[in-house]
């Protein structure tokens, strides 16, 4: 899998951000072999993600990503944006639509993480990320909770928990293979 960022791209100043505020910007080419690399690191072999007929005999229209592959792929562009990953307190989403991986060539997933919201007596900010595979939305309600400086890092957490967001269910995960 190749990323590059798909415009010039800074760490964020997470002291200074605002509402509508991008933060990153990403392009990731999704191949065959990215779902290989991938299989194999996850132990994930089920054949819908390289076998062409399989995938077929599934009902889908051709082999498709892994869903925690497009899932961890997106957040990538936002790690990168605020520098410390651990900044990231919580991260969700669900699967919309499928990624379609050609036999040669590559799927684009675009993605832009834009903040959403700023909970300034929480010190987190919501961030919203945009996902899409030649214009069609591949995941739906992604969202991640970032701690803002300064804001205690316990609090920020309890907080991304009792307001339901929390990580990306295995049921998520089922429905998107």
């Amino acid at each position: 899998m190749t990323s590059s960022p798909a415009a010039p791209s800074t760490s964020a100043d997470l002291a200074d951000l605002v509402v509508g505020q991008e933060l990153a910007r990403t392009r990731h080419e999704i191949s065959r072999d990215t779902l290989v690399r991938y299989a194999g690191a996850s132990g994930d072999f089920n054949p819908i993600h390289y076998n062409d007929a399989v995938a077929a005999e599934a009902g889908l229209p051709g082999v498709i990503a892994h869903g925690m592959l497009t899932m961890g792929t997106a957040i990538t562009g936002l790690l990168d944006a605020v520098v410390d990953p651990a900044a990231v307190r919580a991260y969700s989403t669900r699967f919309t639509s499928p990624v379609l991986v050609p036999a040669i060539g590559s799927a684009t997933l675009d993605v832009v993480a834009v903040v959403g919201a700023i909970d300034e007596s929480a010190g987190t900010a919501r961030v919203d990320l945009t996902a899409e595979v030649d214009g069609t939305k591949v995941l739906g309600r992604a969202r991640a909770t970032i701690a803002l400086p300064g804001g205690s890092s316990d609090d920020a957490a309890d907080s991304a928990a009792g307001s339901g967001a929390t990580p990306a269910s295995a049921q998520d995960a089922a429905g998107a293979a």
